[in-house]
């Protein structure tokens, strides 16, 4: 699965250690996030559905935000898909969704995500 097909953008190799985050810390981040999200998805939009060169720019718009996503300590699961490490499992957000307001353990992935108290 690629970046192309909605998957998973490839981990960069130079990709820092992802970050445990407290509940706290991660949704005073979450701004940040949101922002280089919707700039990307913008962006990533703009491109429409054209040829391979649309394709290509799509990708790269991808590639970009995932740097800058990895670059904070977060784990990418998806296309527009955050997760940040809570040392118990993860606190997870998905654009374009307003809050950070679920969870879901290691194993659970997305389909196990819980609404936080």
């Amino acid at each position: 699965m690629s970046a192309r097909d909605g998957g998973a953008p490839p981990v960069p190799p130079e990709a820092p250690p992802c970050r445990t985050f407290t509940l706290e810390e991660a949704r005073g981040l979450l701004p940040r996030v949101r922002e280089l999200t919707e700039e990307a998805a913008r962006r990533y939009i703009q491109f429409g559905e054209g040829g391979i060169e649309a394709e290509e720019a799509r990708h790269r718009v991808v590639e970009e935000w995932a740097e800058k996503i990895l670059s904070l300590g977060l784990e990418i699961k998806g296309l527009w898909l955050v997760d940040f490490d809570s040392g118990a499992g993860y606190y997870c957000w998905k654009y374009p969704e307003q809050s950070l307001g679920h969870f879901h353990g290691y194993e659970e992935g997305f389909s196990g995500r819980v609404p936080l108290q």
